[in-house]
Order: structure tokens, then sequence, then C-alpha cells
């Protein structure tokens, strides 16, 4: 809530949280939490519907969440390897990425994984009085049939 990562302006209660892991789980989308010896939250990942129309049925937009005080030490690179393959396992054809511009260590991650700059949607979203640029980013995991 501190960054720009999450274009969230009012934090999600934990239990708020918890109901939106079940509610992507529920809708059958896969939901990867890393946690401490003490069970708290350091990171997760998760995708989702890229569009609501059946024309998108198979790409998916992701997100990866990694606490600040767990960054750097490959856990973001952990939970993005393990979406990636759960992807590719259950026919996601693209993967899509919606990254704050100027968000190097995000954008970084998903070059390493081979995801491709699609494009910048500037002033989209707003958090801290400042108008944030959108960057579009994608990664084809299925060859053309």
């Amino acid at each position: 809530m501190n960054g720009t990562a999450f274009w969230m302006t009012i934090p999600r209660t934990y239990q708020e949280q918890v109901q939106w892991f079940e509610a992507r789980e529920k809708a059958g989308y896969p939901v990867f939490v890393a946690v401490d010896e003490a069970q708290k939250v350091l990171g997760f990942a998760s995708y989702g519907s890229f569009r609501a129309y059946d024309g998108y049925k198979y790409t998916v937009e992701h997100s990866v969440y990694v606490s600040p005080h767990a960054q750097g030490k490959g856990l973001g690179k952990a939970l993005l390897k393990d979406l990636i393959s759960y992807a590719q396992n259950h026919k996601v054809h693209a993967m899509i990425a919606a990254i704050t511009d100027g968000n190097t260590a995000s954008i970084r991650l998903h070059e390493w994984f081979g995801f491709k700059h699609s494009g910048v949607l500037p002033q989209t979203g707003i958090k801290f009085d400042k108008w944030l640029d959108l960057l579009f980013m994608y990664k084809i995991l299925t060859a053309d049939d």
C-alpha cells in the first residue's frame, strides 16, 4: 500500500484478502502464497480472466506481490515460475502483466521470464495524487496450431 505496485488506495483487511484468495480459487484460478516460519504472508501470485468475453478464455492477467521486507531474495522469481508452470499445464495460451511503468523490479522479473513489452497506457490510474502510466507485458505460452 505504500508503493505504486498496486493501485489500491484503501488497504484490504486480512479477511478481505482471504476472501479474495478464496474467490480466485472458487473460480478455478491458482493462488500461490509464500509464508514465513510464523505463517506470515511474504508474497503471493495468482491469475484471472484477462477479459470477460469467451474469445479471451485462454488469456490471463496475473499478479505477483512480494512484501517489501521479503524483496530481493528470489521470492518473486519463485512465485512467477510456479504460476507460469501452472498456466502451461492448464492450457493458458498467453499471460498478461499490467505493471506500473517505472516499477523496475517487476519489469526486470518479467523480462527474465521472457515477457515482452506491449505498450504503455499513459495516466491510467492515480495514487498519492500522482498520475501513473500502465505498462503491458505479455508472454505466449503455447505455439500456434
